[in-house]
C-alpha cells in the first residue's frame, strides 16, 4: 500500500495544521463581526446542476461520481456508454454554485439580503503542480439579494481586511466589469456567441502574455481583423475609466467608478483599487463587476470573485442578485509559509517528561503550567538528547524534568 497521499493532495503536520486553523478562524472571525452567516453545504452535487452551472473551463475538471449497483450496471449495458451516462453526481469544484442551490431550496428560511460565509474544501481535476491542488481550501464571502453596487464595496472592504488580519498587508485590488469586456469584444468586431470564448482566452493574458492571447484568438479562428483591433486596445495602454465609456454603456463606468471611490474613501485609500480592463475570471457565471487581489511581489491571484446575478435564477426561474469574493487560502497560506510566518501571540510550547513513578503528579505540574504553555507530557525516554532534539524541530520551545529543581529549560 502507499503511504503518500493521492497526487494533488496534501498531508499536513501538527505545525501547519495549526498555522491553518488560525488563518481560518481569523478570517471566519473577520467575517462574522461583519455581519455574515456560515453555512456548509455537501460535497456531492448532482452532475445536472454542475454541467448547467457556466462554470468555464473548470466543467471540465469536475470528479464525476460513477453510479451504483443497478443503475451502472444499466449504464454499462446501454447503447450510450459515455461519462454523463455513466455519472450521476460529481464533487463541487467551487462553492458558488452549492451556495445557489441552497439558497433556492432554503429561501423562504433565510434574511434577504443574506451575508453568509462558506469556508469548506472543494475539488478539481487539475494536473498538480506548484499552486495547484486537487483538494484544497476556499473562504467565501457572499450576498444574496442586493442587486447595487453597495454589496461589492462590502465584499471588498470584509475581504481586505481579513487578508490584512492574518498578514497579507501589501496588496492591489483590481476591477473590471464583465459587461465592459464584452462591449470591447462587440467594439472589435467578434460576434456575441464568441464571448464566452473569447473570455476564457483572454483569461490567459497573465500567464501567455498579449501574444499568446493573439495567437490562441488566430488558432482558433477569429477574424484578423477584429483580432487586431482587440489587441490593438490593449498594446496601446490608453483604456482607462474615462475612454472605457466611448466603447460602453456608461452606467457600467459609473457602478465601477463609485465602488472604487466608496472603498478609497471607507477605506482611507489604504490600498490601491485599480480599474484592469484586461481582467476577466474564467467562471461563465459572472455577469458584471468581477475583482482579484494581487500580493505585492507575488504572481497571481489571492483573492477573486464578482457579481453572479444570473446563476440562482436557474434553480428559481428568476433572476436573483447576488456576488461573491473567495479568499485563495492555499496560496495564501504557501506566501505566508515562504515568509517563515508565526502565530502572533501564540503560547509557547513545552514538554513535560516524568518517570513512572511520578506519572500522576507529573500531570497535575502541567496542568498548573497551562496557563501560560501549551504543554505535551512524555514518559523520560533513555536518550533524552537524542529526543529533545526532535521535539525542538517539531516546534517545541522548551522542556521541563518533572522532580528537577530547575524547572522549565528553553531551546536556544
Amino acid at each position: 500500500m502507499k503511504s503518500t497521499p493521492v497526487k494533488g493532495t496534501k498531508d499536513y503536520l501538527p505545525k501547519e495544521v495549526a498555522i491553518r486553523d488560525y488563518l481560518q478562524n481569523t478570517i471566519l472571525e473577520t467575517y462574522q463581526d461583519a455581519g455574515f452567516s456560515r453555512i456548509t453545504t455537501p460535497i456531492i452535487e448532482d452532475a445536472v446542476n454542475l454541467d448547467k452551472s457556466d462554470g468555464g473551463e473548470n466543467l471540465n475538471l469536475i470528479f464525476k461520481i460513477l453510479k451504483r449497483g443497478q443503475k451502472l450496471t444499466s449504464a454499462l449495458n446501454g447503447d450510450d456508454v459515455t461519462e454523463k451516462t455513466l455519472s450521476d453526481m460529481g464533487l463541487r469544484y467551487d462553492l458558488t454554485l452549492p451556495l445557489s442551490r441552497y439558497f433556492a431550496n432554503n429561501r423562504n428560511d433565510l434574511l434577504t439580503p443574506f451575508k453568509v460565509i462558506q469556508m469548506d474544501r472543494v475539488y478539481r481535476a487539475e494536473r498538480p503542480q506548484k499552486g495547484r491542488l486537487r483538494e484544497f481550501m476556499q473562504c467565501d464571502i457572499d450576498i444574496i439579494g442586493n442587486p447595487a453596487p453597495d454589496a461589492e464595496v462590502e465584499l471588498i472592504l470584509t475581504t481586505t481586511k481579513a487578508l490584512k488580519k492574518i498578514g497579507i498587508t501589501d496588496f492591489t485590488v483590481k476591477i473590471n466589469d464583465r459587461r465592459i469586456l464584452k462591449s470591447i469584444f462587440a467594439f472589435a468586431g467578434f460576434a456575441e456567441e464568441d464571448n464566452e470564448k473569447l473570455a476564457i482566452i483572454f483569461d490567459k493574458l497573465d500567464k501567455i502574455g498579449i501574444d499568446g492571447v493573439k495567437a490562441e484568438l488566430t488558432e482558433s479562428g477569429f477574424a484578423a481583423e477584429a483580432i487586431d483591433k482587440f489587441i490593438g486596445l490593449f498594446e496601446s495602454g490608453s483604456l482607462t475609466l474615462d475612454s472605457i465609456a466611448n466603447v460602453c454603456d456608461a452606467d457600467y463606468v459609473t457602478s465601477l467608478k463609485y465602488i472604487m471611490d466608496t472603498v478609497n474613501a471607507v477605506s482611507n485609500n489604504a490600498f490601491p483599487v485599480v480599474f484592469t480592463p484586461s481582467l476577466v475570471r474564467g467562471q461563465g457565471y459572472y455577469t458584471g463587476t468581477i475583482f482579484e487581489v494581487e500580493a505585492d511581489g507575488y504572481r497571481g491571484a489571492v483573492a477573486g470573485g464578482g457579481r453572479y446575478d444570473n446563476l440562482i435564477g436557474k434553480f428559481l426561474n428568476e433572476d436573483i442578485p447576488a456576488v461573491g469574493f473567495s479568499i485563495g487560502f492555499e496560496r495564501i497560506f504557501g506566501i505566508l509559509m515562504e515568509r517563515g510566518y508565526k502565530i502572533p501571540g501564540q503560547k509557547k510550547r513545552i514538554a513535560v517528561f516524568y518517570d513512572s513513578e511520578n506519572y500522576a503528579d507529573a500531570l497535575t505540574y502541567a496542568e498548573t503550567l497551562r496557563k501560560d504553555y501549551m504543554v505535551s507530557v512524555f514518559a523520560r525516554p533513555k536518550k533524552l538528547g537524542k529526543f529533545l532534539n526532535k521535539i525542538e524541530g517539531q516546534d517545541f520551545d522548551g522542556f521541563a524534568v518533572y522532580g528537577q529543581e530547575d524547572g522549565i529549560k528553553f531551546f536556544s
